[in-house]
């Protein structure tokens, strides 16, 4: 079997970029702030309607997809088997997918939504409470896991049905482009914005992640929050999920993933049970319905009149975040779906990816609006402070048998880090490997390498002490050359699928 070599140039050009520009933002941290929210303020204004279009375009290609002709084709021929249990497989795409961030953003994003609401709603009122529970599971359903699912078809069929020997981003252009174009221009700069998109998408997560942990940790031990103690936590994570890495896909990823899968699910249905468990299942109930009701509206809604903002600074923020996360879950969840139909593939990512969110913001953001509403914990006023991870801290504190559920919604918080960053410091590697057929990996070193490259950024934002303006700016930026690459990827799979 041929070993794997490292794709030398890539690994270099990436790697320079990303110290080059975090240390330029970390020597000059005011000047770096202001700079990043002019250009996201003038991609949000100007092309944030390409970010909608991109979402739409992809739920329909994948109903095309899963539900047409083309939708009982297996990944590795008609007699593959699948190599992981059903079990093991949502937990590896789902653990990869969502990370910390489902931890931090189930808790806390309505609050941002209650007082400030979209559809030009009054702040605070009935309605507004209903949107406000409501939107987070849209923005983490159905639409963001199609801006996941389509790469991973594109990448995924060609790399199994025409067995091509790079498992990259550009794997999804050898029907435009042929099966040499991982060595072509357009390739190696195709590849180029994969790796630097992933490292913008995964370090933002970890600068939202890394505070709320570190806020759970000072109120467990009564310690006061402060940057060396986010250093600190930062600095465990990465240490635990590069020994993740390490160990590989078996001995690592996936038994962390299980497990994780497992403790979430129990956490989880402790907050539904010691909660409000009546008032959280009406609301959801009624969430659940208000979403599909209007979700086609949700998706096309661009606030044209009124121009309050709300799309620009949360709906594009996500399928920006998505796109950005997009290509990487395509590479990984490639990895590990030989044996699956196309059907399969689609309608299970996104089905249980969307169903594992809902149940999320469901059990733990509408327990937290409770607090708020019952006045134990002033949520909204933590978060329109700048506290809101501490905000997070008090609530999982205010839950029943304390300190039990803060130190469970630390652990979860830790592993679902790990889960997700091992799979990201795959993606990478993998991708920075000139050669890697099915069943073989990237070198070890190389995977840990970019496990601890994977911190730089998000201790940069950090230092830039921008909050989630910093993370809104750095992920929307990444983001954008992927619409382009988006396009011809669409193109690229019709022509492959087309192909006898």
């Amino acid at each position: 079997m041929t070993r794997p070599t490292v794709d030398w140039p890539l690994f270099a050009a990436s790697a320079t970029l990303i110290l080059g520009v975090c240390g330029a933002m970390a020597l000059v941290p005011e000047q770096a702030s202001v700079l990043v929210a002019a250009v996201y303020d003038w991609i949000s204004g100007q092309l944030g309607l390409l970010y909608q279009w991109m979402t739409l375009g992809a739920t329909v290609v994948l109903l095309i997809v899963a539900f047409g002709k083309y939708g009982q084709r297996r990944l590795g021929g008609e007699d593959a088997k699948a190599d992981y249990s059903n079990f093991s497989w949502m937990a590896m795409l789902f653990c990869a997918g969502i990370g910390a961030g489902l931890m931090y953003w189930s808790v806390i994003e309505w609050a941002y939504y209650l007082d400030s609401p979209p559809l030009g709603l009054e702040g605070g009122s009935p309605e507004a409470q209903e949107w406000a529970a409501t939107y987070g599971i849209f923005h983490w359903g159905l639409s963001a896991w199609c801006i996941y699912c389509l790469p991973t078809v594109a990448i995924a069929y060609p790399y199994y049905q025409r067995k091509i020997p790079y498992l990259r981003l550009s794997t999804s252009l050898v029907g435009l482009c042929g099966d040499d174009v991982v060595n072509r221009p357009l390739g190696r700069v195709v590849d180029f914005v994969f790796v630097i998109a992933l490292v913008g998408g995964t370090g933002t997560s970890l600068g939202l992640a890394t505070p709320m942990i570190a806020a759970c940790v000072s109120a467990l031990f009564g310690t006061p929050e402060s940057f060396f103690l986010e250093v600190v936590v930062l600095f465990v994570v990465v240490c635990l999920f590069a020994a993740s890495v390490y160990l590989g896909l078996d001995r690592g990823i996936k038994r962390l993933s299980n497990i994780n899968a497992g403790v979430a699910g129990l956490f989880v249905l402790f907050v539904l049970l010691a909660g409000p468990t009546y008032f959280v299942l009406k609301l959801g109930t009624n969430s659940l319905g208000l979403m599909l009701q209007e979700f086609v509206r949700l998706n096309t809604w661009t606030d044209p009149i009124l121009e309050t903002g709300f799309v620009e600074d949360w709906s594009i923020f996500y399928w920006a975040w998505w796109l950005a996360y997009g290509p990487y879950i395509g590479v990984f969840v490639t990895r590990i779906s030989r044996g699956r139909t196309l059907r399969q593939l689609i309608v299970g990512m996104v089905g249980f990816g969307t169903l594992g969110c809902a149940i999320f913001f469901i059990c733990i953001g509408n327990t937290a609006m409770w607090m708020d509403l019952q006045n134990i914990v002033p949520v909204r006023e933590f978060v329109a402070a700048g506290s809101a991870d501490t905000a997070i801290a008090l609530i999982i504190q205010a839950l029943p048998l304390h300190p039990l559920p803060l130190i469970a919604f630390i652990v979860v918080t830790f592993i679902f880090i790990a889960t997700t960053y091992d799979s990201g410091s795959y993606a990478i590697s993998a991708a920075a490997t000139r050669r890697l057929v099915v069943g073989v990996n990237p070198h070890r070193w190389h995977r840990v390498f970019w496990a601890f490259s994977l911190a730089v950024l998000p201790v940069t934002l950090m230092l830039v002490d921008d909050g989630l303006d910093a993370v809104k700016s750095a992920v929307l930026v990444v983001s954008l050359p992927l619409l382009a690459i988006g396009v011809a990827m669409v193109v690229s799979l019709f022509k492959t699928l087309r192909e006898p």
